[in-house]
């Protein structure tokens, strides 16, 4: 009888010892990525899901697979599984991989905002860079009550996403989105504050206006004189007439040459037929942009033409004849080029 109790206890000893031995080889395993790796894992995936994006993007094999698969069950993963954007080094130990998906810590996702005309455009922007689906982020932004709480409305909401860098979780919501991307528009207006109580606008009006100073140039040097124009055509009731808002009335970008039928496009982004102020922005412009505006340099230009050699850059005046002198070299060298 003893002897057979020290032979189950041999046998309960060399299993253990098997176990832990197996354990030791599985610990000192890792992923066979040679670049980073990013995992994106949807909310409510599967760990089979898990398992085979790890694999499908080359961090484990199928020889390391069960050894995984193992560690994963060991340490409650497979029905832990928590949604997110996961970095995998090369070369990473697989039960650190493990404890990196069980605990949920997600790398977060940098996301560069630029110049996004619209706000359908910008939806579908953040929708290819993070879990939140376009329409989704479009019908909470134009839910009623989103626009009241952010004192909104559908063509201005798009003033709360001011051009920068910025890093979020992959799996945001909507809501904590827009919180606190109110909350960095908020950071971005601090500096500019007594700016902007000095020029006596809106931060909406201010970013509208940037916008159409986005749209005319790239030149920087130029921001300050083309936001002066606008300005001061505001401040006499003269209508903008900015060639750029027309392009945004016929939702056509491409257009070279704002003329002829186009002027006469009725809508309230037309700002050759509506006076004032369009409904919001045009685009989401940069900060030099909006800064050229709080800047209100002091000139006594109205008018503002394209230099004929197609620099980028302009002629301003302050006299309607010297701007059609302007306006006919320029238009004779987009005749010559026939740009249409």
């Amino acid at each position: 009888m003893k002897k057979k109790y020290i032979i189950i206890a041999a046998a309960a000893l060399l299993l253990f010892l098997v176990g832990v031995a197996g354990l030791l080889v599985m610990r000192h395993q890792q992923t066979v990525n040679s670049q980073p790796v990013r995992v994106n894992v949807p909310t409510n995936s599967s760990f089979s899901q898990l398992l085979d994006s790890l694999q499908s993007q080359g961090c484990i094999t199928p020889s390391t697979k069960a050894s995984f698969s193992t560690m994963s069950r060991l340490r409650g993963l497979t029905s832990h599984v928590k949604p997110g954007s996961y970095k995998i080094q090369p070369g990473m130990p697989l039960f650190r991989v493990v404890q990196k998906f069980y605990s949920g810590s997600q790398d977060p996702v940098r996301v560069t905002i630029n110049k996004h005309r619209t706000l359908q455009q910008f939806c579908q922007f953040i929708g290819s860079k993070l879990e939140m689906d376009a329409d989704t982020l479009l019908a909470y932004l134009l839910d009623t009550a989103t626009l009241q709480q952010y004192q909104s409305t559908p063509a201005t909401i798009i003033c709360l996403f001011p051009q920068n860098t910025y890093e979020f979780y992959w799996n945001i919501d909507p809501t904590t989105f827009v919180s606190r991307m109110q909350r960095e528009s908020d950071r971005f207006w601090t500096d500019r504050q007594t700016q902007l109580a000095a020029l006596g606008l809106t931060r909406q009006q201010v970013l509208t206006i940037a916008s159409i100073v986005e749209e005319e140039t790239n030149c920087h040097d130029e921001k300050p004189d083309i936001a002066s124009v606008y300005l001061n055509r505001y401040r006499v009731g003269m209508p903008l007439q900015a060639d750029p808002t027309v392009k945004f009335a016929l939702g056509d970008f491409s257009i070279r040459r704002v003329w002829g039928s186009m002027l006469q496009t009725d809508n309230p982004y037309n700002t050759y037929r509506y006076a004032g102020l369009p409904p919001g922005p045009i685009c989401i412009p940069s900060a030099k942009s909006i800064d050229a505006v709080l800047k209100n340099k002091k000139t006594d230009y109205f008018f503002f033409c394209a230099k004929e050699d197609f620099s980028g850059r302009h002629n301003f005046s302050s006299s309607i004849s010297q701007h059609l002198s302007n306006a006919n070299k320029f238009h004779k060298a987009l005749n010559e080029r026939k740009i249409k």
